[in-house]
């Protein structure tokens, strides 16, 4: 912003004003707590990761957290480096009051599609739920999105949930790293696809393997990239 002085003696001076950039807000616990209030219990967040690769299952994290004990950083896994999830996960898992990971197959992934198949890994990581004195069943689970999944608890909505509950962003980053772990393992199964590196997604060196080697028994055959060439 410019703003223009004048006066005797002298020519217009022009002063520039700086603007504060904006600031993304990072994630509370303010829309779980209001939650917990409301249904008289704990509340999970719940999260998934991989949705709309080719190849590879989808997971889904569930946590419950601690308002005494939040590990520092927690965030969108897609806002933090591959370091930083791995360590954010482990202190999750250390100090959270529960957590737990629940996957869907690929074979469950075509049988059913993959909206179902995300919510069959939701329900499994809520049922996963296990804190430091045994199994937790939650009273309501926080979801990141629109979808209102039939889960073995309550459900509360919230879009770009990952960015705005920490209880979200914690479940974020267990789907993202337990799904990466499993692509990683893959990549030594099925050589020559670079799973280790795209992790099923699509990407240039994914593609042209498909090309060359045709699709391996972990890519998801009714996604259109995968048939046009089983057609082809």
């Amino acid at each position: 912003m410019l703003s223009s002085r004048t006066g005797p003696g002298y020519g217009p001076v022009v002063t520039r004003v700086k603007t504060a950039k904006p600031t993304r807000a990072f994630p509370t616990l303010a829309l779980e707590t209001l939650l917990a209030r409301r249904v008289g219990g704990p509340v999970c967040g719940v999260d998934e990761a991989g949705r709309g690769p080719w190849a590879g299952p989808v997971s889904a994290g569930a946590v419950i957290l601690s308002s005494d004990d939040i590990p520092p950083g927690i965030d969108d896994s897609k806002a933090l480096t591959a370091d930083r999830r791995d360590a954010l996960a482990v202190e999750i898992k250390a100090r959270a009051i529960a957590w737990g990971v629940g996957f869907a197959s690929v074979e469950e992934i075509e049988t059913l599609n993959i909206l179902q198949a995300t919510g069959l890994a939701m329900c499994r990581a809520i049922e996963a739920l296990n804190g430091r004195n045994g199994p937790v069943q939650p009273k309501a689970a926080l979801v990141d999105g629109n979808y209102r999944f039939k889960l073995p608890c309550d459900v509360e909505t919230a879009v770009g949930g990952d960015g705005l509950s920490l209880s979200i962003a914690a479940a974020s980053i267990l789907a993202k790293t337990a799904r990466d772990r499993v692509m990683i393992e893959m990549d030594a199964v099925y050589p020559g696809y670079g799973f280790a590196g795209h992790k099923g997604y699509n990407a240039p060196v994914h593609s042209a393997a498909l090309k060359a080697m045709g699709p391996c028994p972990i890519h998801r055959r009714t996604w259109s990239p995968i048939r046009a060439l089983l057609d082809a």
